[in-house]
């Protein structure tokens, strides 16, 4: 019973997302929305994390094999996508290398500013 609870708020979230991108006609995922939403919710406190810690950490679980099914619909398009496979490639590659530098360089400033506030102190 304590999954089906969890799951309903998390499927609540996801409808209010949708809501919100009903009323905001934006370039953005729906997902985006319920990320951001998911976000504030957690770090306000409105929504205390355990009261979905248990089934965030299932689909957790669950990520890979969800991911099968995007994974062979690539596959199957390989025939017409491969006269451009080189180009996503080379994109795919040099943007996972600048989010992973960025990423670095981001989670490094933060860590001096921890640092520089722990000696302030």
């Amino acid at each position: 019973m304590k999954y089906l609870h969890q799951a309903l708020i998390l499927a609540a979230i996801t409808f209010a997302a949708e809501i919100i991108k009903y009323l905001l006609p934006l370039p953005i995922p729906v997902s985006i929305y319920g990320l951001i939403l998911l976000f504030l919710l957690l770090k306000t406190g409105v929504l205390p994390l355990e009261k979905i810690e248990d089934v965030g950490n299932l689909l957790l679980e669950l990520m890979p094999l969800l991911l099968v099914p995007a994974s062979v619909s690539f596959i199957t398009a390989l025939d017409t996508i491969q006269a451009m496979l080189l180009p996503v490639l080379i994109m795919g590659l040099v943007g996972t290398l600048l989010v992973m530098i960025l990423t670095g360089r981001v989670a490094q400033a933060v860590i001096r500013r921890r640092k520089g506030d722990e000696e302030h102190e």
